[in-house]
């Protein structure tokens, strides 16, 4: 008998029964791996690749560090909405130099010189 453990997706269950006390198994290797290495990205997509690829990484830590310092100093000076905006751009600039670092190591010119074309 097999009892699902997780219900956000992450392919673990564990099972009981048969002899075995709390045996995990994980699914991970299943979903469709095999399908996204023959995607081609499009031609925006490729311009949008190169260009943020010439953005330096810890340019968008530094946006995210300065837009925590503007929305305390906001905050100090009485300003809460204003704060609250400005505190919002942390997370969206630190997601921008996450991509911006996939871009530079795993970017589509890159598959395309791997796959040969």
């Amino acid at each position: 008998m097999s009892t699902s453990m997780g219900q956000s997706g992450t392919g673990t269950s564990q099972t009981t029964g048969g002899g075995s006390h709390g045996e995990m198994t994980s699914g991970q290797g299943q979903g469709g791996h095999a399908q996204s290495s023959r995607h081609s990205e499009g031609s925006i997509a490729r311009t949008l690749e190169q260009q943020t690829a010439k953005i330096p990484s810890d340019t968008f830590l530094w946006a995210a560090v300065g837009s925590m310092g503007a929305s305390a100093l906001l905050r100090m000076m009485g300003k809460k909405h204003a704060s609250l905006f400005v505190g919002d751009w942390v997370a969206p600039m630190l997601l921008f130099g996450v991509y911006n670092k996939i871009v530079k190591l795993h970017g589509s010119d890159k598959q395309e010189a791997h796959s040969g074309h």
